[in-house]
């Protein structure tokens, strides 16, 4: 692995470069400064931590909060007002309240309900395959890695089939946001047609409740009684955000490593039973959630000798995490053999914010991967020699292609 002069600078401005390639910034930080105070560009004071033992144990520190009402003067500079409503949900709160609010999902997103669910994504990925251009390059990203989980969660979820691009396209422009007014601006409007599109489904599903995820929610209840508007609203909003845009990356992302690592593809293609272990593999490897959400600390809090003073923001950098070599042989080599038991990744988090969406993420990954390759075994990069084109956007909540172009039936030679 290649070092950097200047990996402070790189990781705190995001330099194109970082973007492309963060991990020879990582490795450097992990060995300079492993807990590194940064002054990235919307102002606040940040500690960006890059060892997988600290990473693990910050996700599970209570004193490093996700209570966003309580650092709400550093949210507002960073998100914006309009980010306030859609963000009251589990992500973004503590105990006692985060409990409340998972109880209320997981009752309704269960591993059963996810199972069932099986022969409907079976039968998404099919049609999408059967749908995509055979012979000439495509996107595959906007053939398949984005159509399938989109189509997947808004049916989960109860989202009509006419809504759901509209759906993407503006979640696209709050993934991508940046500090520059415009940006931001178009952020704040994504964002408040977002809320008003969920307020008036939920609506809809309170007068007229179906057997999808958004009206057992709506009509839940606990000791408490049942979830607020806003709570409902929110949390539809990251079920659906977060329920697409991490598969969708990852998916580009695993396609992308699997054509450009040919012995690993050969590996799971006379081995399909090792398309589980390829699939933790490549979240250790190159995962679509580069960090977790923003943590702030509640008090001052000392992680591998550096002070975190109270009121700063946390970074907690698990693609860094992943390529520890602390904790895993050769982190920097791509293997679909790799024991599970040594892929201990931090692709889901950890602690009590672990992703509730690990097993649908899962299961739809495995069934892409599987029949993507299975159905056209000889699909190949549309132009091997050129760089791969990763987002470059300011703050990499996602790490994924711009595109990725392939032929799935190459002319044989």
């Amino acid at each position: 692995m290649t070092t950097v002069d200047d990996p402070v600078t790189a990781a705190e401005r995001c330099t194109p470069e970082f973007r492309r390639n963060p991990h020879p910034v990582y490795a450097s930080l992990r060995d300079t400064a492993p807990v590194c105070p940064m002054r990235p560009p919307h102002g606040i004071d940040t500690y960006l931590i890059t060892r997988y033992e600290d990473a693990r144990a910050a996700l599970a520190d209570p004193r490093l909060s996700k209570d966003m009402y309580g650092a709400m003067d550093v949210y507002r500079r960073i998100f914006g007002d309009s980010s306030v409503a859609l963000d009251d949900n589990m992500l973004n709160s503590d105990p006692p309240k985060h409990t409340r609010l998972r109880k209320f999902v997981s009752s309704t997103f269960t591993p059963r309900r996810v199972e069932s669910l099986r022969p409907r994504i079976q039968d998404i990925v099919d049609t999408l395959l059967d749908n995509c251009a055979t012979r000439e390059p495509i996107d595959l990203l906007t053939a398949f890695a984005f159509p399938l989980p989109i189509i997947v969660i808004c049916e989960l979820l109860g989202v009509p089939s006419e809504d759901r691009s509209e759906l993407q396209r503006l979640s696209t422009t709050v993934a991508q946001t940046g500090f520059s007014k415009e940006s931001k601006q178009a952020q704040q409007n994504a964002e408040e047609n977002l809320y008003a599109y969920f307020a008036g489904l939920l609506a809809r599903k309170r007068s007229r409740p179906d057997e999808d995820l958004l009206s057992a929610l709506a009509a839940a209840r606990d000791e408490r009684g049942r979830l607020t508007e806003q709570e409902l609203i929110s949390t539809a909003f990251l079920l659906m955000f977060a329920g697409h845009k991490t598969t969708a990356y990852f998916i580009g992302n695993a396609v992308h490593h699997l054509l450009t690592h040919p012995a690993q593809l050969r590996a799971v293609q006379e081995k399909p039973e090792l398309v589980g272990q390829a699939v933790e593999e490549l979240l250790r490897y190159d995962g679509s959630v580069e960090s977790a959400t923003f943590r702030f600390a509640s008090e001052d809090v000392l992680i591998a000798g550096t002070r975190i003073p109270k009121g700063s923001l946390v970074q907690i950098a698990l693609s860094s995490a992943n390529r520890d070599p602390l904790k895993f042989d050769s982190p920097d080599e791509f293997d679909v053999t790799r024991p599970s038991g040594k892929c201990a990744h931090l692709g889901f988090g950890h602690g009590i914010h672990y992703c509730l969406g690990a097993p649908l993420a899962r299961l739809e990954m495995q069934l892409a991967l599987t029949c993507l390759f299975s159905r056209f075994p000889r699909v190949v990069l549309a132009d091997p020699a050129r760089e791969a084109p990763w987002m470059e956007v300011p703050y990499p909540a996602f790490r994924g292609l711009a595109e990725l172009p392939v032929v799935l039936k190459p002319a044989v030679p």
